[in-house]
């Protein structure tokens, strides 16, 4: 997402309503009982990867840590959208309930930004030299990415994780 498409949707709520309604039609985004079970999973799932990320940065292996940010993320989002009592399958849809739910409300303009870099695909490496898509550090044969790099990615993607458990602290989600 480019930064003009952000500013749109960050200030103009009637736009973000209809491209949000737009997906519960599609069936992208679904209206959904708050399941603290699922929550709790994808919190779990984040933690895993973040540790995963961890070891992996220990051999080397920077495409696959980039790529384990990017789940720890993503999965941090999926849960806390669920709390709203939706279910997405789509980055752009998480993203557009993040922004109507908690932008100005547990999270700040910065906090959305970094989740954008973080999960679209055309910007996932924004912080790793704003030059390269996820599917590099997935599917292509590049490996050169360097260990600050990473380790950049890897603290934003703490960072940003470490926010969602404390907004879902906030708003009383117990964790297992």
């Amino acid at each position: 997402m480019k930064q003009y498409d952000l500013d749109k949707y960050l200030n103009n709520s009637k736009l973000l309503d209809e491209k949000i309604d737009e997906f519960i039609k599609k069936g992208i985004l679904k209206i959904e009982k708050q399941n603290n079970d699922e929550i709790q999973g994808h919190l779990l799932k984040s933690g895993r990867n973040l540790k995963f990320v961890n070891d992996v940065i220990k051999l080397n292996y920077f495409d696959w840590a980039i790529t384990g940010c990017y789940y720890a993320s993503y999965h941090s989002a999926l849960a806390l959208i669920l709390t709203k009592n939706y279910s997405s399958k789509n980055h752009l849809a998480t993203l557009l309930v993040i922004i109507k739910e908690f932008y100005n409300n547990g999270l700040d303009k910065e906090d959305i930004q970094t989740l954008i870099n973080l999960l679209d695909y055309q910007d996932i490496l924004f912080y790793v030299e704003s030059k390269n898509k996820r599917e590099d550090a997935t599917y292509s044969t590049k490996t050169n990415y360097t260990k600050q790099e990473v380790e950049q990615l890897r603290i934003k993607a703490t960072f940003f994780v470490s926010k969602i458990k404390s907004i879902l602290g906030e708003n009383n989600v117990t964790f297992h």
